[in-house]
């Protein structure tokens, strides 16, 4: 009995402990009020926001990411409510052809709707907005846009369609409306259709400050309806790097989720779209030889006038992504931070230097490098890891090589006085693609026949008599020998940086 009455008194304490800890749970437990406001996704400090930390983690703030509660439940579901605002007039915020920001758009079974209450309208024609989403080549009637893409209707219809209310796409939604054609190119991906769409949001912020801080809220999503989510990838996989590195948090929508979607066959409204569209884009030219490079438009919003520094904020969170440094720095043991970076494509097997002229340039450019003391690379980008890459990129000074993908880093390179891109053609060839890169963010642009120079960034870009008056792709423009002149090149090189003495504050550089 002595036993059994122990072991009675053991079960009824240890009963009284779980009674005790039970109910200490369920005090403890409290559904929130209300839903813990979301985060304002702000990038008051956008430079910083997605920066190593010490422990090497991403960070918004911290150094690293903030320990579960689990003291704290999350709200249950059943507390989310969907945002249903009531109808409201879209409103037009900037116009260039092809490029478009609008607050309060509508999407109703794939098309969007502009509600319009002006008379008349305030809008630009549909067809400066957005195209069918047809490839570049299209005949131009099969491009032109249909009320299937796009609709600008009036408050009356717009509550005849809708209803009275539409359910919240909250932030800023980046829209690419462009074929899949060119997307899985790194150039036409990062250099044209991200470079521009930022540079048309980042003239919602003209004080972007040298060092990339900027009141812009981070896009929300990249959204692009006719892309399948299988083909957006580039073969050396830049594009994923570069959007993953630039936004940390957007979300991916392509055709899949597009058509998802729409087949709920209700109406939804975005907050703030960023519209891109190429073709439409192609509509602003006279000269349709020109039609391509979108930058031209991206670059003319407002006049051209946002801050020098618009691009900072997502170069600087892809270099610093990278592990490289954001702004110009010697290499370890070096004398000088010039650095000078020739991009070969020898053994590519298309575009590439005469072998001679290339064995030339390589010896005139080390020669350089023992009597100056800048540093000299002699690199193949498709050798290279995605890191390394854009890491010498951001260092280098003077980046030079043949036409072709390998110069698309040169969005990754700091900005400055000295800043040179070197671009190598077939005689009377020429591609507009990387000039407009470079003249955008202030870098030097060059382009040599042999031992003919010529710059097309000075202040009457883009026509000057005497240069190529379209892009030309004579024959021997994809050959394997393309001539260029060493002695010229060196002599740009020194005319560029001899002004400098050996060692120099890099730009932007406290």
């Amino acid at each position: 009995m002595a036993i059994l009455g122990s072991s009675i008194r053991r079960d009824l304490c240890l009963i009284l402990v779980l009674a005790i800890i039970i109910c200490g749970l369920v005090v403890e437990y409290r559904f929130p009020e209300a839903l813990p406001a979301p985060p304002t996704d702000s990038f008051a400090s956008f430079s910083n926001s997605f920066l190593r930390g010490p422990d090497g983690y991403h960070t918004n703030g911290a150094s690293k990411p903030p320990p579960l509660n689990p003291t704290r439940p999350a709200p249950v579901l059943q507390e989310i409510v969907v945002s249903r605002p009531p109808l409201t007039k879209t409103d037009l915020i900037k116009h260039a052809p092809g490029f478009t920001i609008l607050e309060y758009v509508y999407l109703l079974n794939g098309t969007l709707y502009i509600v319009d209450t002006t008379s008349p309208t305030a809008f630009p024609e549909r067809r400066m907005m957005i195209s069918s989403g047809a490839k570049i080549q299209t005949p131009n009637p099969e491009k032109e846009p249909t009320d299937k893409n796009m609709q600008i209707i009036t408050m009356e219809k717009a509550r005849e369609i809708f209803g009275d209310s539409a359910s919240r796409i909250e932030g800023t939604s980046f829209i690419c409306y462009d074929h899949a054609e060119l997307f899985t190119h790194y150039y036409h991906f990062s250099a044209e259709i991200l470079f521009t769409l930022w540079r048309i949001y980042s003239s919602l912020d003209p004080n972007i400050s040298p060092d990339g801080q900027t009141s812009l809220p981070a896009p929300s999503r990249f959204i692009a309806p006719h892309i399948p989510a299988d083909h957006w990838r580039d073969y050396a996989k830049m594009n994923q790097y570069i959007l993953h590195a630039a936004f940390p948090s957007m979300g991916l929508q392509f055709e899949s989720i597009w058509r998802d979607r729409v087949e709920t066959t209700r109406p939804f409204v975005f907050d703030r779209v960023v519209l891109e569209d190429r073709v439409a884009s192609s509509r602003g030219w006279d000269d349709k030889d020109q039609w391509e490079k979108m930058h031209v438009f991206a670059e003319q919003i407002d006049g051209g006038a946002t801050g020098a520094s618009w691009w900072e904020p997502v170069r600087r969170n892809v270099v610093a992504f990278s592990g490289g440094d954001v702004v110009r720095k010697a290499s370890e043991g070096a004398k000088s931070n010039i650095v000078i970076t020739y991009v070969t494509r020898q053994g590519w097997g298309r575009r590439m230097l005469r072998e001679e002229d290339h064995e030339r340039l390589v010896l005139a450019l080390k020669q350089l490098e023992k009597t100056h003391g800048w540093e000299v690379n002699i690199v193949r980008m498709e050798t290279m890891s995605r890191d390394t890459q854009i890491a010498l990129v951001a260092r280098t000074t003077i980046l030079m090589g043949v036409h072709g993908n390998g110069l698309t880093s040169l969005i990754w390179m700091t900005p400055g006085e000295t800043s040179t891109v070197m671009e190598f053609f077939a005689q009377e060839a020429f591609a507009y693609d990387f000039m407009y890169a470079a003249k955008m963010l202030g870098i030097k642009h060059y382009g040599f026949w042999n031992d003919v120079t010529w710059s097309w960034t000075e202040a009457n870009f883009p026509r000057k008599p005497n240069y190529p008056k379209h892009r030309g792709q004579p024959e021997g423009f994809q050959g394997n020998d393309i001539r260029i002149d060493a002695d010229a090149v060196v002599k740009l090189c020194i005319e560029r940086l001899s002004p400098l003495p050996v060692t120099t504050t890099p730009t932007g550089q406290k």
